[in-house]
């Protein structure tokens, strides 16, 4: 092979090198908790993080309900409620899918073209229910920036059997015996130390 050659194949081999991390885990075990630190110790590195997370909405010490959050705005909406009237349900909550569109799919979109370290969370029964979401999230795995998502575990959605059979991303499972070195670690794959 040539010079020049390698030269023109030089930009793929980069972008495949580029951390893709899919943060996996049963309900409750850390994954958002994991996100979040790996964040703030991302943060401290200078590195521009953008993107959506959703935040559990607890009312006397019980979980009824998710905002949707733009990491880069700090602007959040409920999206998912056990109050909210909606033909789409997951559980024991109503969806509002437009929340989610009109907030996290435009923090997605806005991290694409804007951040260092696009972050997804979650990949879940609830967000997989709208196309635009399910576009983001294609695009945000196509992009050539760092991309961190937590994905639900047992889900069959074609969006998280697709991203569980990519070769660029790699998926790692939180459990109560890894869940505090766990940030550590991606954050080594983050920098490149670790393959």
């Amino acid at each position: 092979m040539s010079t020049e050659e390698s030269g023109q194949e030089q930009p793929d081999v980069k972008a495949s090198e580029v951390a893709k991390i899919g943060i996996t885990g049963l309900p409750s075990s850390g994954k958002t908790h994991t996100l979040l630190k790996i964040i703030e110790m991302v943060e401290a590195e200078d590195i521009i993080v953008g993107g959506m997370i959703t935040e559990p909405i607890v009312f006397r010490n019980k979980r009824v309900g998710f905002y949707v959050k733009d990491w880069m705005t700090g602007k959040k909406r409920k999206f998912a409620h056990i109050n909210i009237e909606s033909k789409l349900s997951v559980g024991p909550y109503g969806v509002d899918s437009k929340a989610l569109e009109s907030l996290g799919v435009k923090a997605i979109q806005n991290a694409i073209k804007e951040a260092d370290l696009i972050v997804i969370d979650e990949v879940g029964k609830m967000e997989v229910e709208s196309p635009l979401f399910v576009k983001a999230v294609e695009d945000a795995l196509d992009s050539d920036k760092m991309l961190l998502l937590t994905l639900h575990k047992k889900s069959r959605n074609p969006l998280l059997q697709d991203i569980r059979r990519r070769d660029d991303v790699r998926i790692l499972e939180v459990t109560p015996v890894n869940r505090n070195l766990l940030p550590y670690k991606i954050m080594k794959l983050i920098k490149g130390e670790l393959l």
